[in-house]
């Protein structure tokens, strides 16, 4: 496949020579050095969406002084008029700032263990340029991995080098084509899939194992029931619902009784109702007064999540006040506990951290509670309000691409995909129930929907997908946290439920 470029003589002008008004130019957080320092791209649109991407990058050994040559040639093509240029170009000027050591592909674990070559793999893999051009020298075998392995899952890139300094954009004048990079083509496929057949997809990988109940396989189970796999999800749930005993000794196999409290509410499975109910009955003690909270909370704002919707599943299937009442009671709780002055949630008082999943958690946790909760309830409009100051709060973290970072206000944390999803799926229900105005979400859902596509591949295998994570001890441990790029049952299980909720499965 081949991308014309027309008319780079006059675009070549253009670029040199304008003195129109600069067009916003985009700015992006690649990712962090070993040292914390901030990797940055910048970027300006092409004429047309479908143009060819052109990524030009210098510095990858250190700052070598091309920098102020790229951010010219960005700054001259922001002056030209939308509708003359044929390419859209990006320039990172600096790949590393601190010249640390660089392997490509890159080794050990991301982004604890070579941080520079991590980020820029994924963030170029994501962003599928069809031509990458390197100012300066090559590094780590740069070059090479990108023209000859599939970056990041993604594809091939053609790459260009330029060790000594270019005269503008004088390069382009030999280039008459551009040819889709396989990583561009790998995106487009992406992208072109319906809510429905991502769901489809990712129900053919994730969903075939509930040996243990817990929260992490068992949100894929509930995506295969959304999309009316009834039978095979009933063998999964069989030994339980026929005597194997639960216990329920963690929140995560807490949160799994969820899948029990579906599979009742689809079918009225008599079984299955009990064993929600005999997880809901751990909110109060022996002689049946509520607890201050749900036990096993373990301090982490994971509880709005791993409890909060199973509470409120209890008292939907029993018509009992007292679950819904404790729900509330739960979530003020919490609440108190964790919530930040800037309405983000750390995840733990071990640390004021604002851990992506630890704030995707409640904004799932209470989209899925409040959708069963009674609207007549004296603490509905309350739990109504906690919701959407989240939401509100969460907004100016969203990146240009559409994702939210693994800490969320940290510029240059990694782009977190099983929080997005989360938020994705909060948004979305807001947007169909009229909780949330339109005008103002449904952009930042579409980012969200396109985001969550490209990191998410026809196999199943996602990219920046957080490891487990418990209570951890400080901001480092948690930008350390190692980031999968590959399969994962959890981003698995979340991106479905994401899925189906776009496509309007539940």
């Amino acid at each position: 496949m081949r991308r014309t470029i027309p008319g780079l003589a006059f675009f070549l002008v253009c670029v040199l020579y304008s003195s129109t008004a600069v067009t916003q130019i985009i700015e992006w957080e690649v990712g962090l050095t070993s040292n914390r320092a901030l990797i940055r791209a910048r970027g300006v649109s092409a004429a047309v969406q479908a143009a060819p991407t052109i990524l030009y990058l210098a510095g990858l050994t250190g700052n070598t002084g091309f920098s102020d040559e790229l951010e010219s040639i960005l700054e001259n093509y922001a002056r030209t008029e939308e509708r003359s240029r044929p390419v859209k170009l990006i320039i990172i000027p600096v790949a590393n700032p601190d010249g640390e050591e660089l392997i490509f592909p890159p080794l050990g674990r991301a982004y604890a263990e070579n941080p520079v070559s991590h980020a820029l793999w994924r963030w170029i893999g994501t962003h599928a340029p069809d031509l990458v051009i390197v100012a300066g020298q090559d590094a780590g075998g740069f070059v090479d991995a990108l023209q000859g392995e599939a970056v990041a899952s993604f594809g091939s890139i053609p790459v260009q080098v330029f060790s000594t300094r270019t005269t503008g954009l004088n390069f382009l004048l030999a280039l008459q084509q551009a040819e889709a990079s396989e990583a561009s083509l790998e995106l487009a496929r992406r992208l072109v899939r319906t809510p429905a057949e991502l769901a489809d997809q990712l129900a053919q990988s994730y969903g075939y194992n509930f040996s243990t109940p817990a929260y992490v396989p068992g949100m894929s189970l509930i995506g295969r029931m959304r999309l009316g796999q009834m039978q095979e999800i009933e063998i999964q749930l069989q030994p339980y619902l026929t005597g194997s005993a639960i216990e329920v000794n963690n929140a995560s196999v807490m949160a799994g009784q969820l899948v029990f409290a579906e599979f009742a509410e689809r079918t009225g499975n008599a079984a299955a109702r009990q064993l929600t109910i005999n997880a809901a009955e751990l909110a109060f003690d022996e002689q049946g007064n509520p607890r201050a909270a749900m036990p096993m909370h373990a301090e982490m704002s994971d509880s709005f999540f791993m409890v909060t919707p199973l509470l409120v599943k209890a008292g939907k299937l029993t018509a009992e006040s007292k679950y819904f009442d404790m729900a509330a009671r739960h979530v003020n709780y919490m609440r108190e506990m964790l919530v930040q002055e800037n309405g983000l949630y750390r995840h733990s008082p071990e640390a004021d951290v604002a851990w992506s999943r630890g704030n995707g958690f409640p904004a799932l946790g209470m989209a899925l509670s409040l959708s069963d909760f009674p609207e007549t309830h004296p603490a509905y409009g309350a739990l109504m309000s906690i919701f959407i100051h989240h939401l509100e709060s969460l907004l100016p973290y969203q990146d240009v691409d559409g994702m939210w970072h693994e800490v969320i206000d940290y510029p240059g944390s990694f782009a977190e995909i099983t929080s997005t999803a989360m938020i994705g799926i909060a948004i979305k229900r807001g947007l169909d129930r009229n909780w949330l105005p339109a005008a103002t979400y449904q952009p930042v859902l579409d980012k969200i929907w396109r985001a969550v596509s490209i990191r998410t591949s026809l196999g199943g295998e996602f990219i920046n997908a957080c490891t487990s994570t418990g209570k951890m001890p400080s901001l480092d441990a948690y930008l350390d946290r190692p980031a999968i790029l590959g399969r994962d049952d959890r981003a698995g299980g979340v991106v479905m439920l994401f899925a189906n909720e776009m496509a309007g499965n539940r």
